[in-house]
């Protein structure tokens, strides 16, 4: 056990950060006369459990290699979910295990599925906890993208190394560096946002938990009808605007402030990711135009395309009933995803890309079979090891998900359920489609089952899947 001192020592950390921030609800119980014991008990539980790891494994040797690395991840996103439940099974709306789980899964992993069906009437420091813990899970993500992931080449994260000569016995003073930075970057726009959201009518509550979860892209809104509630055009324009500028790369922010002022108009993702946005918002406006449908328009489009793809969940019109094309395209949407080295999730663009080069490249070979033919991503050649990393990462995407799918089935629940209740979990967007878990639906009436079902999916998709896979393999934790 001594070889994983840095990993329970990093773990002690992040739960002593995680339990000082359940104080930070108390100062909303205090100000709104809701104060009960259940954020205090939860924080003093997590501090001491932090702590003692914290304190026992203070001669670690600070250095993190591949099997660490990949325990690491699993663990702090496992023990955080574990920890953030405590205030909800504490609290006076006395949620069961499974749902705490679900709920506290659900925003550390910003996929942005509640439980909870009354949220208008639900205490506002479990509103604020919920917002705390999507934007934890939003940094934390990206740190993780950008520090850890190209390190243990997951699924073709390797393409994203901050240097050519990164390992992982450099990673820890290399990403404290980097960590800090990004903290500042991510902070900054959750506070501009914050901003503009009570410029533009919000209540000081409502704009720091919503921007909280809108730049972490997961979705937790303080009412049952989402963005939609407030009926705002420049409120909804404003959470489009940050729910892109959390998609992005981080790392191009980083590179903006280093002095590459072009990068967000030169970079290959950023098109694509809005080419995606703009052709999605033009074939569905025209459908629906066509169609004659009258539960629509083009802020409606606009808005739940760039929410759906981004994986953050809001809604501001039930398009559950605009029809068929529709609901496929944003299923389409679910798996796409945003950025890498950004708060999104799903197969990610750079992916989607790379496959659509290899697709390209084959039908090359067979028009031409003596022609050589190098694939090249952003200027830099892509080997066949990369590829195959990209191909299984997305083969296995599915496979998971219709594994998913078949196994909440099982458990009684409708197809269109089923299907978008997977999809949901594994890309991390939080509505699905139908009556139940549909954009102004939730999660409560599931069977438990089915709840720890769509738990597993949404760490498995959080965290890239092989994060996760790799650590069943016996072969792994053979020296």
């Amino acid at each position: 056990m001594s070889n994983y001192k840095t990993v329970f020592f990093t773990l002690g950390i992040l739960q002593i950060i995680l339990g000082v921030s359940m104080f930070i609800p108390i100062i909303a119980q205090l100000i709104y006369s809701e104060i009960d014991s259940s954020f205090f008990g939860a924080s003093i539980v997590t501090i001491i459990f932090g702590t003692l790891f914290f304190l026992s494994n203070l001669d670690h040797d600070k250095k993190l290699n591949l099997q660490q690395a990949f325990l690491l991840t699993a663990l702090s996103w496992l023990s955080i979910a574990i920890f953030g439940s405590l205030p909800f099974i504490f609290s006076t709306i006395e949620l069961t295990i499974t749902d705490a789980f679900f709920e506290s899964m659900s925003g550390i992993t910003t996929t942005g599925s509640t439980i909870i069906s009354d949220l208008e009437n639900t205490p506002k420091g479990i509103l604020l906890w919920r917002a705390i813990l999507q934007w934890l899970g939003g940094i934390g993500i990206i740190v993780m993208a950008i520090t850890l992931m190209p390190i243990m080449n997951v699924g073709g994260m390797q393409l994203f190394k901050i240097s050519s000569n990164d390992s992982s016995e450099k990673i820890l003073p290399k990403s404290k560096e980097i960590a800090l930075r990004l903290i500042y970057i991510y902070s900054g726009l959750t506070a501009l946002c914050a901003i503009t959201y009570w410029i533009f009518g919000m209540g000081k509550f409502d704009s720091l938990t919503h921007s909280m979860t809108t730049i972490a892209t997961g979705g937790f809104s303080n009412y049952n009808q989402s963005i939609g509630y407030f009926n705002s055009l420049p409120i909804e324009i404003s959470s489009m605007i940050f729910i892109i500028l959390g998609s992005l790369p981080f790392i191009a922010y980083i590179k903006f402030l280093s002095g590459n002022k072009r990068i967000f108009l030169t970079d290959v993702q950023i098109k694509t990711f809005l080419k995606i946005i703009l052709g999605t918002v033009v074939l569905l406006f025209v459908y629906l135009s066509i169609n004659s449908n009258d539960n629509f328009n083009l802020r409606s489009v606009f808005f739940n395309t760039v929410s759906i793809l981004t994986g953050t969940g809001y809604v501001n019109a039930e398009f559950d009933g605009w029809g068929s094309f529709p609901l496929t395209i944003f299923l389409a949407l679910m798996f796409i995803g945003g950025c890498a080295g950004s708060t999104t999730c799903g197969i990610k663009i750079f992916r989607i890309q790379i496959l659509y080069l290899f697709i390209a490249n084959q039908l090359k070979k067979i028009i031409y079979p003596k022609g050589v033919f190098i694939i090249k991503y952003d200027q830099s050649s892509v080997d066949d090891k990369f590829i195959a990393s990209i191909i299984s990462f997305i083969y296995f995407y599915f496979v998971i998900f219709f594994a998913l799918t078949a196994l909440l089935s099982l458990t009684g629940l409708d197809f269109i359920t089923s299907i978008s209740g997977a999809a949901t979990s594994i890309s991390n967007v939080g509505p699905g489609l139908g009556p139940i878990i549909g954009p102004n639906g939730d999660f409560s009436s599931l069977p438990d089952i089915s709840k720890w079902i769509l738990t597993i999916g949404m760490i498995l998709g959080r965290l890239e899947l092989f994060a996760i896979l790799v650590l069943f393999l016996p072969s792994f934790w053979r020296n």
